[in-house]
């Protein structure tokens, strides 16, 4: 079973689909037993920007509408190789975008098996630009059911333009079937999105390319998602408070200070760091500790101050003895009536 879906990219232009392609054709995400699971239509992947660049100033159409970027994804459940996966993404951008460079890179580090394509918006053959009405989608997804029977693979539903129905989408599969697991996939695309976010703005980009949008206002004291399948959550009920907007407006501080690389570890400095030291502080004053006990020399417990006033007396008696130390005779007698 698999599904077909739109990730609508806000504010195009060319850096946009620069940083689409960089994102979708990442080495990590791509690579599957030593191999790139990747593809090109009317393009190779690797020159794909210049390729696609060359069109766009060849008919003078830089303006406007840039690309458009689609995700097929399957579910957990389907017997499918990432090559294959490829091969019928492949196929559907062929069908759906003829005449169109197209970039397939096909994703098997999460769950679920999905591919990416990138279209560009200018056509190779003829110029033409290419404009996709929002019913569009509907007709897509009948020709990606028709590919995917084809290959041997199970369909969704018949889709209906008429009737207006949640979409399913790629994190839908596991939320139908696990209740509140659509969070935890949440919590996923956010911890890959900050492997390669040096700010905020690439950060909420990088989750627009999965399909997550992100609502994130100085005037409000929250995060908000909307996942792919439509459930939307705040920051404060992810179950860790590491997502909190104040901790990520922190972390972007500190590597916009530090200059931080994507898919690097973060510098031993800033607030990270200063977590990190403070639990390896605790565990060496542990560990002082024991080393102390078994060796035996303790040192003497530093003298008490004398108090002159009787309430501080009886006080510091009364800690004594918490301690286990014997009373004298004296502060037996005065404390006798209090206890």
């Amino acid at each position: 079973m698999a599904t077909f879906t739109r990730i609508k990219s806000k504010n195009q232009s060319c850096g946009r689909m620069l940083g689409a392609l960089a994102y979708v054709l990442q080495d990590k995400k791509v690579r599957f037993k030593g191999a790139r699971v990747t593809s090109g239509v009317g393009c190779l992947p690797v020159t794909s920007y210049l390729e696609m660049m060359t069109t766009k100033q060849r008919f003078k159409k830089m303006d406007g509408v840039c690309f458009y970027h689609f995700v097929q994804s399957f579910s957990e459940r389907e017997n499918i190789t990432p090559w294959q996966a490829n091969e019928i993404a492949r196929e559907l951008a062929e069908k759906l975008f003829p005449g169109y460079e197209c970039v397939v890179a096909t994703h098997s580090d999460t769950d679920n098996l999905h591919s990416h394509i990138v279209v560009n918006s200018v056509s190779f053959r003829d110029g033409k630009k290419l404009h996709l009405p929002p019913t569009s989608i509907q007709e897509m997804r009948q020709v990606n059911d028709q590919i995917c029977q084809a290959h041997g693979f199970s369909v969704l539903e018949h889709y209906n333009g008429k009737k207006k129905k949640r979409r399913l989408a790629p994190g839908e599969f596991r939320a139908a079937q696990r209740g509140e697991s659509w969070k935890f996939a949440l919590i996923k695309a956010i911890e890959e999105a900050l492997l390669y976010s040096p700010d905020r703005e690439s950060f909420i980009q990088n989750m627009e390319y999965e399909g997550y949008q992100v609502q994130w206002s100085d005037t409000r004291k929250y995060i908000t998602y909307t996942c792919p399948n439509g459930m939307k959550c705040r920051d404060n009920k992810l179950h860790d408070e590491t997502y909190l907007k104040e901790n990520l407006e922190k972390l972007f501080a500190h590597r916009q200070a530090t200059g931080f690389v994507p898919l690097t570890p973060e510098p031993p400095e800033g607030w990270l760091g200063e977590l990190e030291r403070a639990r390896e502080l605790a565990g060496d004053v542990v560990s002082l500790g024991r080393n102390l006990e078994r060796i035996g020399e303790v040192p003497p417990l530093p003298v008490p101050r004398t108090w002159t006033d009787s309430k501080q007396r009886r006080r510091e008696a009364l800690k004594k003895l918490a301690q286990g130390h014997k009373l004298q005779s004296e502060q037996e007698q005065k404390l006798g009536p209090q206890m």
